[in-house]
């Protein structure tokens, strides 16, 4: 019985288009230096298993088989695929030459928004530290009859209403940088914002009441510190590069250390520190000098401050893009500004823009004929935003590892600031009378510097922390993990602390005080070094929701500015009671048994997981 005419027209048809489909597919392979195996004993049901539409003019369709295509996911296979070792189940494994490269700094991605987020870091430390220089000369000048004791008190009220302020708002900041209408960058540019009102502010103050209220708003204000470190986590979205990204944000403050001060001291009251420029008669202050200098002379390091502060504004306003995971997608009109300002800056000639390459499995479409290909477009896909999971509550956040790694961060904040705060008057305090020692521990007294070599002193920390974060931090947290580095180095701290008080029974001999100092000195700094951005990243870590994230990172900059409050406070009071009681060592011999207090609650935490993404879910987004 013959086949019908149907039959016997649609075998032949049938057999042409899937040789020219095979032969399209071997001729693809060719151009790109592969071979495929394009065998005609394939069955139909091989055959079958990858097919697509085409939409003929007639807007009827039908169905072609051909060879499998390979996605972004896969790789055509190479000539020397069968050199390579294979696993039992026969799936390839890489070579050496497939193996990731070790992490260096200048393999650090997104290295822009870092430089910004840098940027917008080194602010605040400057401010800090520059103010530091001066607070007592400007407290002065605004009630020349106040005896010392009572401008020191000041001093310390000023900058303890800082941290107190953080430690009231940091945890609220931290909800609206978790809020979908508000996100990161919002928060960011309101703390950057507040900084620069609270320097004018302070600078032109004339009076201990404005300068209390000034210092307030910039810590109600300010809470950058935990954004800055949501930012981090969100743009380097792979944990190996988290040990270089999260030390970005210490180094800022061994560089505001060793700037701050010398830019603090050498402008405040320019009138007298320059005559020859703002004094009367100069070339800026005319016959009688720069009057508003005359009127407020503290406040030209402010003005500076301020500059540099709202260029680092200006900077995250046009450059940096939003992490959040919804309000990503909402339209930022200071970063688009920003790219038109780059294009026209730099004048690029314009390039035809690449077909965007599918990610998933959808199908291939033809039109009109087998060789012109299309994907469907992303832009409707990109235009798509998440849906917003449920959030999680505020209390079920608190897990047992969360807790105890807050409780581990409050401890390493408040013996670091309370030795920075100690150290201060430590070393220019007067020197005890010889013969006022008794027994080992019975000792008084301090270092008795003047007030230039207090200022040579404290800039040590910062050239010996320096290079140490840069050079050798990320070599040895790469080999021990952060964790373990975390337990290594804490107790530099204690040890350093226990030494401290030893220095004023020293002979008095320059090159005895002074190497003793810096080995002293140098255990902390080492310590810190470490230290510091591990328990930044076992905070980052702890989380694995992201909506969470800058809440989380809120708390513990809260936690961090209580700490940094009670700590100068307590330890400048015990310091006071081992001058008068003649045992200067007491507060510091306290304040180790604090530190190995936080060393042992180190091992009852573990390094979490963190919100880590997957290399091809970062790569995806990033296209």
């Amino acid at each position: 019985m013959g086949a019908s005419p149907h039959t016997q027209n649609h075998g032949p048809d049938r057999r042409e288009d899937r040789e020219n489909v095979r032969l399209a597919s071997h001729d693809a392979s060719n151009l790109l230096g592969h071979h495929a195996d394009l065998s005609s004993t394939e069955s139909d049901s091989d055959l079958e298993s990858d097919d697509t539409v085409i939409f003929e003019s007639n807007s009827q369709s039908r169905r072609l088989e051909f060879a499998p295509l390979m996605t972004n996911h896969q790789r055509f296979p190479s000539i020397d695929e069968d050199d390579r070792d294979q696993d039992p189940d026969g799936v390839l494994r890489p070579t050496d030459g497939d193996e990731e490269k070790p992490v260096t700094w200048s393999s650090l991605p997104k290295k822009g928004q870092l430089a910004i987020l840098t940027l917008a870091r080194l602010s605040e430390p400057l401010t800090q530290t520059s103010l530091q220089a001066y607070m007592f000369y400007q407290l002065k000048s605004f009630d020349p009859s106040l005896p010392d004791s009572k401008i020191s008190a000041q001093a310390g009220i000023l900058q303890g209403s800082f941290t107190a302020a953080q430690f009231i708002t940091a945890v609220w900041w931290g909800r609206l940088a978790d809020a979908e209408w508000m996100g990161r960058k919002r928060v960011l540019l309101i703390g950057l914002m507040g900084t620069c009102l609270s320097c004018i502010g302070f600078g032109f103050s004339r009076s201990f009441a404005t300068a209390m209220v000034f210092r307030t708003l910039g810590g109600i204000l300010n809470s950058n510190v935990g954004v800055m470190r949501t930012l981090i986590a969100e743009i380097i979205a792979e944990k190996k590069y988290q040990s270089r990204a999260f030390l970005l944000l210490p180094m800022c403050f061994n560089i505001g250390v060793i700037i701050g001060p010398i830019l603090g001291g050498s402008l405040a009251d320019p009138v007298n520190s320059f005559p020859q420029l703002f004094g009367p008669g100069s070339l800026l202050g005319g016959k009688e000098g720069v009057w508003w200098m005359q009127r407020w002379p503290y406040a030209l390091p402010n003005l500076l401050s301020t500059i540099f502060i709202f260029a680092s504004f200006l900077a995250v306003f046009l450059g940096l893009d939003e992490t959040h995971e919804v309000a990503r997608y909402r339209g930022d009109w200071g970063r688009k500004l920003g790219k038109r300002i780059t294009r026209a800056w730099t004048r690029r000639p314009r390039h035809y823009r690449p077909l965007t390459r599918s990610r998933d499995n959808d199908s291939i479409y033809t039109v009109g004929s087998v060789g012109t290909w299309s994907t469907p477009s992303s832009t409707a896909r990109s235009r798509v935003h998440p849906r917003p999971h449920k959030k999680t509550g505020f209390r079920q956040i608190w897990t047992r590892n969360i807790i105890l790694t807050m409780m581990a961060h409050f401890l390493l904040a408040f013996h670091t600031s309370a030795f920075n705060s100690m150290t201060f008057v430590f070393l220019p305090a007067p020197r005890a009378p010889e013969n006022s020692r008794q027994g080992l521990f019975h000792f008084g007294g301090g270092l008795g510097l003047p007030s230039s070599r207090v200022g040579f002193a404290t800039a040590i920390i910062g050239f010996i922390g320096l290079p140490l974060q840069i050079f050798l931090y990320p070599l040895i947290q790469t080999k021990l993990g952060t964790l373990t580095s975390f337990r290594t180095f804490l107790p530099f701290s204690p040890i350093a602390y226990m030494l401290m008080p030893f220095l004023v029974i020293l002979p008095r001999i320059p090159w005895i005080v002074w190497p003793s100092f810096t080995f002293v000195v140098s255990l902390q700094v080492i310590s810190r070094t470490f230290i510091l951005p591990a328990a930044i990243i076992l905070v980052n870590n702890c989380v694995t929701d992201p909506s969470i994230l800058g809440t989380v990172h809120g708390v513990a900059q809260s936690i961090s500015s209580g700490a940094r409050t009670l700590g100068p406070f307590l330890g400048g009071w015990g310091l006071g009671l081992g001058l008068e009681n003649n045992m200067i060592g007491a507060v510091w011999w306290a304040l180790a048994v604090e530190a190995l207090l936080g060393w042992a609650m180190l091992w009852s935490i573990y390094e979490g997981k963190g919100i880590e993404r997957k290399k091809d879910e970062v790569e995806g987004n990033e296209e």
